[in-house]
């Protein structure tokens, strides 16, 4: 009897032990830190890509306008009016731009500020307000329209870029304390980018105009490395830059004093 009552004792105990063991969760296997080194992943363009470089839109009436390098196009509900271009006039003590348009069958004024402006009927919100004036040659009747507009940044730009070379120097991981070298995600469809800057990532918004490209609004972490110097270096040239050029997979960017403040190589 004693022998039974041991063995249903023991049977019990080892069946408790097993019941337990089963309740230990596994651990996970820690994730590995995720490095800088960019993935070849970026969104689409959103955006209709037509050549235009800016348009604008108005309601009451329903009004459209494009600018190309070779041609402007407005169109009405009545026509469409297409017409050469214009160097722009340049107001001194603000960022206003105005087309003085005269063909042998048009006159027509627009003017460009930037100021925001709030569609009527979608409320969408853009940067600039777009004032047009026009009239058929030898009229003496001239039409108005207002609306707003936004200038086309070039899709070019949108690309991840990785970190060539610094003001003419070739760069490398050993400039950067054995980390990857800056590297950036330009995205056109809401004008930001965000990348790495040698110690700390970094993210910001793009101001473009045509010919005119700023990287703005910079933050970054702050995370601290040992040499830190060619971080700063490398993102005060960032937000000096004015004026952009790609060409062979690469991205150029310089100022009115530096023609070669940063050169970016596309990733394939």
């Amino acid at each position: 009897m004693k022998k039974i009552l041991f063995a249903i004792v023991a049977l019990v105990c080892f069946s408790s032990c097993v019941e337990k063991k089963k309740e230990v969760p596994e651990m996970e296997p820690a994730e590995e830190q995720p490095d800088s080194t960019p993935v070849r992943k970026i969104e689409p363009i959103a955006m209709e890509i037509d050549g235009s470089y800016f348009k604008a839109t108005g309601t009451e009436p329903f009004w459209g306008l494009k600018i190309y390098d070779n041609k402007v196009e407005l169109k009405t509900m009545e026509d469409t009016i297409v017409t050469p271009p214009s160097p722009p006039i340049l107001a001194q003590d603000a960022n206003i731009k105005m087309f003085r348009i005269q063909t042998e069958a048009t006159k027509m004024d627009i003017i460009i500020a930037h100021k925001e402006c709030t569609n009527a009927m979608s409320g969408e919100v853009s940067p600039y307000t777009v004032t047009i004036s026009y009239k058929s040659t030898g009229s003496d009747e001239s039409q108005a329209l207002e609306g707003c507009g936004t200038y086309v940044t070039d899709y070019r730009l949108h690309d991840i870029w990785v970190l060539e070379e610094m003001k003419g120097a070739k760069v490398s991981k050993a400039d950067f304390n054995g980390q990857d070298v800056p590297n950036m995600e330009i995205n056109i469809n809401n004008n930001r980018f965000s990348g790495f800057s040698g110690c700390n990532r970094m993210t910001g918004s793009l101001f473009y105009e045509k010919d005119l490209l700023r990287f703005s609004q910079v933050a970054s972490t702050r995370m601290a490395c040992p040499n830190m110097e060619k971080e700063s270096e490398f993102l005060t040239a960032l937000q000096a830059s004015t004026q952009f050029k790609v060409e062979n997979n690469r991205l150029y960017l310089s100022n009115g004093s530096e023609t070669h403040l940063l050169t970016f190589k596309k990733i394939d």
